[in-house]
């Protein structure tokens, strides 16, 4: 089973191998906008397949926001009822 921060498979062309070092590397935002680039104008027949998968795999999931407003309104909620409480 593969790892996270491995590539799904060998990139095809030099600039797709460019966008995926730097998505291990960390910089997840210089690696998507070289995907959004190779997407626009391709340089081998796989490149559209992998710079969309390396722009799935650098974007937040939706669900998360969501968890994290729950969060947020579960910690409001609280603060209000210490306050009343007080």
């Amino acid at each position: 089973m593969a790892k996270g921060g491995q590539t799904p498979r060998e990139p095809v062309s030099p600039r797709m191998q460019a966008a995926w070092k730097l998505k291990e590397a960390g910089d997840v935002v210089a690696a998507r906008h070289a995907a959004e680039r190779l997407l626009a104008e391709p340089s081998a027949p796989e490149d559209p397949a992998q710079a969309a998968e390396l722009l799935r795999r650098g974007t937040t999931p939706p669900a998360l926001y969501g968890y994290a407003a729950l969060a947020a309104l579960f910690l409001v909620l609280l603060v209000v009822l210490a306050a009343t409480r007080y």
